[in-house]
């Protein structure tokens, strides 16, 4: 069976919590799309790396796989790193069609959402202040 993978690519951290928000993206889309393989793949620090992810999706059957930074931009880590990553999934996966996308924070949904959220905050902060004047 021919499927479609989605790696969710994120930089890593010491500190466990800090994949919270990564694992909820990833429930959501699991909920949302039930037949889309998703992994998540750390850049460092933490586990699974991209090969690692890379190599469950193409044995679930996977044929075509996204991989999606979710960095708010292209710096370097997305310039000089992920691209040679991509590039051995490639090699050591010909099988499957490896797609890199930009940087989730240049979609133009996400920049509507942080504004939107920034907006609420306003909101909630100008409510609360009117509620204790």
């Amino acid at each position: 069976m021919q499927s479609d993978g989605l790696i969710l690519f994120a930089h890593g951290a010491r500190d466990p919590r800090w994949a919270v928000p990564f694992e909820a993206v990833a429930a959501r889309l699991r909920a949302q799309r039930p037949q889309l393989q998703v992994q998540l793949a750390f850049l460092e620090l933490m586990s699974p790396d991209l090969a690692t992810a890379g190599a469950a999706l193409a044995a679930a059957g996977c044929r075509r796989v996204q991989v999606l930074p979710m960095f708010l931009g292209t710096g370097g880590h997305l310039r000089r790193d992920l691209p040679p990553m991509v590039e051995q999934l490639r090699t050591t996966h010909p099988q499957v069609q490896w797609q890199l996308q930009a940087a989730v924070g240049e979609h133009p949904l996400v920049g509507e959402a942080m504004a939107a959220a920034a907006l609420a905050l306003l909101a909630h902060e100008g409510a609360a202040s009117k509620g204790t004047s």
